[in-house]
């Protein structure tokens, strides 16, 4: 029996939509016949009527139509104060609709940072909010107790953009009943299990403290540059972009995209620090065993290591 998916579009850009589009074996179209999905609505995939998807939304909102799958894109929009008319479809709140798809829905999944934690639209004055997370604050929109029809939260594929990989293998998992072991943000271990730094090529620099401090270099950027890498997990070096690289693999830190905290407050290129100490170590490593290592870590540095820049 085929399963039926729905894509809402909220607050946001399509960044998470287009990353979809680039998926490659399979494409979004080999994936949907294979897993034999039943694709109700895509905003920028569907061509049916506007009275067409308005009478497929009120289809699902009555349980007429089946709703297996809901898939949210971009932020909830509660303003101006609560009110959610910032961002209406028809007169309604865009965010009553979303609540009534996600009381229907057996499996609600937030594509993207901003559906996860609210990520860039959090940060504007339009009242945004992640479905079950603001930041890292628990309850969001729809509250800390909300589940599915099938029994399970709401499922954050966090990043900006998500990688298609992770949406193809979240949406296989769900067709065929497998379970999806959860980190405490709702986000799957398979793909957010491990840090990005963990398979970043620069991983050696960082453990021996041969750092950049300006960019071309062959160093680790945490810690001056803002790599955010030894603190984000995502698979970005592991499921890699294009299937060719990864921003640390060309030079470029980790924004730690998939945090719920994203975007930081301090600039991307700046890693913020007390006396050299950065303010926010790496993930799992406390500040006093970081005094301890980091002077013995830099004097173990082999010099293979040292002599680390790039040749012109």
């Amino acid at each position: 029996m085929s399963l039926t998916l729905y894509w809402m579009h909220c607050g946001g850009c399509g960044g998470d939509t287009h990353a979809l589009i680039n998926a490659q074996s399979p494409d979004f179209h080999e994936l949907f016949d294979s897993l034999d999905i039943q694709l109700l609505w895509q905003p920028s995939l569907s061509n049916i009527t506007a009275k067409e998807h308005h009478d497929l939304v009120d289809k699902m909102l009555s349980g007429e139509q089946q709703l297996d799958i809901l898939c949210v894109e971009g932020a909830v929009v509660r303003g101006p104060s609560g009110t959610g008319m910032f961002e209406a479809v028809e007169g309604r709140p865009k965010k009553n609709i979303l609540a009534g798809l996600c009381a229907k829905a057996k499996f609600v999944v937030a594509v993207g940072t901003c559906a996860s934690f609210g990520g860039i639209s959090a940060e504007c004055e339009i009242e945004a909010s992640g479905l079950q997370f603001l930041k890292r604050s628990k309850g969001g929109f729809l509250g800390e107790s909300f589940r599915s029809q099938s029994g399970m939260p709401v499922i954050n594929l966090p990043g900006c953009p998500c990688h298609s990989s992770i949406v193809t293998g979240v949406l296989t998992a769900l067709v065929h009943a497998k379970p999806l072991a959860l980190n405490p943000y709702n986000s799957p271990l398979e793909w957010y299990g491990l840090l990005v730094h963990q398979g970043c090529t620069r991983n050696e620099y960082h453990e021996y403290r041969v750092e950049d401090s300006i960019f071309g270099e062959k160093g680790c950027m945490f810690f001056h540059l803002g790599c955010r890498g030894p603190l984000a997990f995502g698979s970005c070096n592991k499921i890699l972009w294009n299937g060719r690289s990864s921003k640390t693999r060309v030079g470029v830190p980790c924004f730690g995209c998939t945090l719920p905290d994203f975007p930081q407050s301090s600039p991307f290129y700046e890693t913020p620090n007390i006396e050299g100490i950065p303010d926010e170590l790496p993930d799992g490593v406390d500040r006093a065993h970081y005094m301890a290592y980091k002077a013995m870590a830099a004097a173990a540095a082999p010099e293979r290591l040292k002599k680390r820049k790039t040749e012109v």
